[in-house]
């Protein structure tokens, strides 16, 4: 289980180096990085998910503390993640799929202009949102939830070019910002009291 940090953090590798090296690798090349980052990450989760089934931690839940986020005035917040039966469970969802998409895309979006980049928006949509439900506090669920947000209005809009797609992807960056209003004022209410 002390490798659950690396299924958040290989597509977001994988999103980094599409990003900044994607345009000196062929298609074939931008497709082996996106499907080894999330392939990688879907086995890692299925060796996780066999070891907390089978030799299951003793309060039904395991927190992986990677480092100290925040820390001042006694309010401290550790980067670290949870892992719970329903995390769980998603996990293995989003990995999964997550996968399969990825494979059918390589396919389907062969011809299409921007192939690196899709590729480069996909795989950080999957880290956000393996980061959204293997977040062990509210801020580091916070920092997912604004990831899956980001990553919504990039493939949204990623047919800039036809104006429908572009207004989708303003509708959708609109919808969500009102949506992140609410988490704020939720999550301050939770720090006031």
């Amino acid at each position: 289980m002390n490798l659950l940090w690396l299924i958040p953090t290989l597509p977001l590798i994988g999103s980094v180096v599409l990003s900044l090296f994607g345009g000196l690798l062929p298609r074939r090349g931008i497709a082996a990085v996106a499907l080894m980052a999330t392939g990688l990450s879907l086995l890692i989760a299925l060796l996780v998910s066999a070891e907390f089934l089978f030799q299951p931690p003793a309060q039904h839940h395991f927190v992986q503390p990677l480092w100290s986020w925040i820390a001042t005035a006694g309010f401290n917040v550790d980067m670290a993640l949870y892992l719970d039966p329903l995390s769980l469970v998603m996990m293995l969802v989003i990995t999964g799929v997550g996968f399969l998409i990825h494979l059918y895309s390589t396919e389907h979006m062969e011809e299409e202009e921007g192939y690196r980049r899709f590729f480069a928006y996909l795989n950080l949509f999957v880290a956000a949102m393996l980061m959204l439900v293997l977040a062990d506090n509210l801020l580091l669920l916070f920092l997912g939830w604004e990831g899956v947000g980001l990553c919504s209005y990039l493939l949204i809009g990623f047919w800039y070019r036809d104006s429908a797609n572009g207004r989708a992807a303003r509708k959708a960056f609109i919808v969500t910002r009102i949506a992140d209003t609410a988490f704020v004022i939720g999550l301050l209410l939770l720090f006031t009291h």
